[in-house]
């Protein structure tokens, strides 16, 4: 990615921003999350087919903000990250560079939220290939058997919340799962309050889920947790023909209303 390098040290050179974020290879040869404030540093930068985890989940954070103006390295699961933290006034795209990378690895020339919204809205949206098995196969469970198959998933939780760390919207500074006073959700891991704390967790993602997966790659226990948001993401677009990250102007979908909105949910 001599491309990608190249415009990296560039942009931190003319002071254009203060720190790049992308990927280097650790130590060890893990892929690792890499924050460039030195031009000369720049060459550290990688990118390959390793690198899956979604960047965007630092733009949030204030030890990365208080860098100054930054640059991403983004894959379309970035991009639509970013999309859904403009819209939702977390993060603006004055205070952010996307050097956006193409499917086949290539450095795309994302010069505004404009292009970059060209670029989304031409890409499959759907859930990623390898997942959609897995989710069809469970389609095919009876509400029983989906009960069952939850309960004997979520009973592994260790109640760490790496889930809702790796994920970009869940960017809240506290969360409920952490207010005891009143206390909401079990703090204790058991079958119940997991329970409550994934389909808690999946609500608040449907229609803001890009499909990452970065959820159920964090978990230490190898709970699926993706496949719960993935399969409100084809729920949201079932009904509304919606896809999260496609704008920077994106409405909440379970807090609007439409008067065509189908009520097929009324009994």
């Amino acid at each position: 990615m001599d491309n990608l390098v190249k415009r990296a040290k560039e942009l931190l050179e003319n002071k254009t921003v203060q720190v790049v974020i992308g990927y280097e290879a650790g130590p060890t040869g893990v892929i690792r999350p890499a924050f460039i404030t030195d031009p000369e540093k720049a060459g550290k930068l990688i990118y390959n087919d390793k690198c899956d985890q979604n960047l965007a989940v630092y733009l949030t954070k204030k030890e990365v903000k208080n860098f100054g103006k930054m640059a991403i390295v983004a894959t379309l699961p970035v991009m639509r990250s970013i999309m859904m933290l403009i819209s939702e006034q977390q993060l603006f795209a004055e205070s952010i560079v996307v050097l956006g990378i193409s499917a086949d690895g290539n450095l795309l020339d994302i010069a505004d939220i404009n292009i970059m919204q060209g670029y989304i809205e031409k890409s499959d949206l759907s859930n990623p290939e390898k997942y959609k098995a897995l989710l069809a196969e469970l389609n095919k469970l009876n509400p029983e058997e989906k009960f069952a198959y939850w309960q004997k998933e979520l009973s592994k939780c260790i109640k760490c919340y790496a889930c809702r760390q790796a994920c970009p919207m869940c960017y809240c500074t506290r969360c409920t799962v952490e207010v005891n006073q009143p206390q909401w959700i079990p703090v204790q891991a058991n079958t119940h309050g997991n329970m409550e704390w994934h389909i808690l967790r999946a609500m608040h993602l449907a229609g803001r889920c890009i499909s990452c997966g970065e959820c159920g790659r964090a978990c230490p226990v190898g709970i699926p947790c993706h496949l719960l948001t993935m399969q409100l993401t084809d729920q949201v677009y079932t009904y509304f023909k919606v896809y999260a990250g496609t704008s920077d102007k994106m409405n909440s979908v379970l807090s609007t209303f439409e008067p065509n909105d189908k009520e097929s949910f009324i009994i």
